[in-house]
């Protein structure tokens, strides 16, 4: 995937440039000029992709140290999560990829109330055979792919499909930020204004990120579309955040839809 997206880069920068030139000679300078968009692009995306998986993981999908929940609040459960039957719904490639990560998030906070998880591990565990992305088995549990780590990056470069690392990368984020805009009072408890501020960051990599794929890379763009209207999210402190996932949460509804249908 990235190969193609990287030939399409090659194309568009040589495009409409008209020369006398030999075809042998043009041919070699339209290789060198592939070349050096490739590398420059890899090389951002790596450290794009490095940063990211630097971070802490934000408080409402950490094992350690993370949300507790009280027997009482437990007895209210979210309605919000998405149901393991919606992974049916995912037709393309990205699509599964998307809903892997989802899920995911969402199994991790189905987890807190103690709520069944079997169906969720179920649902995931297809998807990720109808992927069959050999970078996953390294992932020791399917589960936490959306955690977008760094080994995880590297294997799906080896694999030829860090484009599909910014699909889980991007609706993790999305995911979370709605689930903790659903009950921000209990899940933001949890943080500090390091992690008020790490929300912050993430959408400024993943929007960086991204940018550079989505006009090479039509699948791409539903996380475009999802991501960019967070930009309004610039907290660095636990009140900001509150206050600011409030006023953008209808924005976090339609990013969530736009990602998962």
């Amino acid at each position: 995937m990235f190969a193609v997206v990287i030939a399409a880069l090659a194309f568009a920068a040589c495009d409409g440039k008209k020369s006398a030139q030999p075809v042998e000679e043009t041919d070699s300078i339209k290789s060198f000029e592939q070349e050096q968009v490739e590398a420059k692009i890899k090389m951002e995306l790596d450290s794009l992709a490095t940063a990211i998986g630097e971070l802490k993981q934000l408080p409402i999908v950490k094992d350690a140290d993370g949300i507790k929940l009280s027997d009482e609040e437990k007895q209210v459960k979210p309605d919000y999560l998405l149901q393991p039957s919606v992974a049916e719904n995912a037709a393309t490639l990205a699509e599964k990829y998307r809903m892997v990560s989802a899920l995911s998030v969402d199994k991790k906070i189905a987890a807190l109330y103690d709520l069944p998880t079997d169906e969720y591990d179920q649902a995931i565990s297809k998807l990720v055979a109808d992927i069959d992305d050999p970078s996953f088995k390294e992932i020791q549990d399917a589960a936490t792919i959306f955690e977008t780590s760094q080994a995880l990056y590297d294997n799906m470069n080896q694999n030829g499909r860090i484009n599909y690392f910014w699909q889980l990368a991007g609706t993790s984020l999305v995911e979370q930020l709605f689930a903790i805009s659903q009950n921000s009072d209990k899940f933001l408890a949890s943080f500090d204004d390091d992690a008020a501020s790490n929300v912050t960051y993430r959408i400024a990599l993943l929007t960086e990120a991204i940018s550079r794929l989505k006009q090479y890379d039509p699948s791409i763009e539903p996380v475009a579309k999802a991501i960019e209207p967070l930009d309004v999210l610039n907290a660095i402190s636990v009140d900001q955040l509150k206050t600011q996932l409030a006023e953008a949460k209808d924005k976090i509804v339609a990013a969530r839809a736009a990602l998962i249908k």
